[in-house]
C-alpha cells in the first residue's frame, strides 16, 4: 500500500543522486573521457543490444523527447555511426542500425566504462564490495516493477564468517524461540572447536550468500572415524523457501561421503520443525529423543542419523 513520502526521504535520494553522478564522472563534459554525453552513450548502448531498433521503441525505452532524439540521430548519421531506413513491414516506421564504426564506438564506451567501475571498486575491500552489491540489489528489487528472481551461491568459510555464524545464531534463535545467551555460548564453543582442531580433509563448513550477503551456514565435523556430524544449519527467515537449507544439507552429505565417513548424524530439537523437514527429505531417520532443559527452556532433543 502506497503512503505519503516525507521530505527527508526525497532529500536523501536526491543527495545520493548528486553524490553518485559526481563519483562516476558523468558531470564531466564527456562520458568516461570520450566526446559523448551520458545520454548519447545510453542511446549507443541501447542500439548495440539488437541488430535493428525502431526509433519509436528507442524513444520509449529511454524516455527521450522526440525532437531531441531526432537531432541526436542526425548527428550520429553524419558521423557514420548509424544508418537509418524505413521498416520493411511499416513504411511509417524508421529502423536504425549501428555501423561498423558505431560498433567500435560502443566497444570503446563499454571498455572505458568497465575500467572506471573496476578502478572504483578496486579502492574498497572485498567485504565492502559485498555490502555494495547487496545494497545495489536491494535498490533494484525495491524500485523495479518486475522483481528479479533471487539466486544464492554456496562458498567455503572465510575471514569474518565465524563471527557471523555465532552472532546470527544467537540473534535468530533468541528472536524466533526465545533462547537465552547460553545457546550463543554453545555456538561459540562449537565454532572454536572447529577452528582449533580443523582437519580440512574430514571437516568443512559453508556459507550461503544472496546478493553478496551471508544468509545461511552449515558445518560438517568429525564425530568419530566412521561418523560425521552435521552442525549449525541456519537459514535467514527472509530467504527461506528458496531451497537454501536443502542445498546446504546436500553439500554436507556430499562432503561427508567423499571424506570416507560411513554415516552422518545430527542433534536438533523438536521445536525446529522446518529443519526437521529438511533432514527427513535428505534421508535422515529419527534415532532417539531425550527431554532436557537448555537455553532457558524445557526442550526435547532429537538424534537423527543417515547412512552414506
Amino acid at each position: 500500500m502506497k503512503s505519503a513520502v516525507d521530505d527527508h526521504a526525497v532529500t536523501a535520494v536526491r543527495g545520493f543522486n548528486r553524490f553518485y553522478t559526481g563519483l562516476i564522472g558523468v558531470l564531466r563534459e564527456g562520458l568516461v573521457n570520450t566526446p559523448y554525453s551520458l545520454t548519447e552513450a545510453r542511446v549507443i548502448f541501447e542500439l548495440a543490444q539488437s541488430e535493428a531498433t525502431e526509433v519509436a521503441d528507442l524513444r520509449r525505452a529511454l524516455d527521450l523527447d522526440a525532437g531531441y532524439l531526432s537531432r541526436m540521430l542526425a548527428r550520429f548519421e553524419a558521423d557514420r555511426l548509424i544508418t537509418r531506413e524505413r521498416s520493411s513491414t511499416d513504411a511509417r516506421r524508421q529502423v536504425i542500425r549501428l555501423t561498423a564504426q558505431g560498433g567500435s564506438v560502443y566497444e570503446m564506451l563499454d571498455e572505458r566504462s568497465g575500467e572506471d567501475i573496476r578502478e572504483l571498486l578496486g579502492g574498497i575491500t572485498v567485504e565492502q564490495r559485498r555490502r555494495l552489491i547487496a545494497a545495489l540489489g536491494t535498490v533494484q528489487e525495491v524500485l523495479d516493477e518486475v522483481p528479479r528472481p533471487r539466486a544464492f551461491v554456496l562458498r567455503p568459510l572465510g575471514p569474518g564468517d565465524f563471527g557471523w555464524v555465532i552472532h546470527r545464531n544467537g540473534l535468530l534463535y533468541a528472536e524466533e524461540y526465545g533462547w537465552d545467551h547460553t545457546y550463543e555460548a554453545l555456538v561459540a564453543r562449537i565454532v572454536a572447536d572447529y577452528v582449533d582442531g580443523h582437519d580440512p580433509r574430514r571437516e568443512c563448513g559453508w556459507i550461503a550468500e544472496v546478493d553478496g550477503s551471508p544468509v545461511g551456514c552449515v558445518f560438517c565435523v568429525r564425530k568419530s572415524d566412521e561418523v560425521a556430524q552435521l552442525r549449525l544449519l541456519l537459514v535467514d527467515p527472509g530467504v527461506r523457501g528458496m531451497g537454501i537449507g536443502g542445498r546446504l544439507v546436500a553439500e554436507c552429505l556430499r562432503f561427508a561421503e567423499a571424506a570416507g565417513y560411513a554415516e552422518i548424524m545430527l542433534w536438533t530439537n523438536d521445536v525446529l520443525v522446518d529443519a526437521r523437514r529438511i533432514y527427513e527429505r535428505a534421508g535422515f531417520e529419527l534415532e532417539g529423543e531425550e527431554p532436557h532443559h537448555s537455553f532457558g527452556h524445557d526442550l526435547v532433543g532429537q538424534f537423527w542419523r543417515r547412512s552414506l
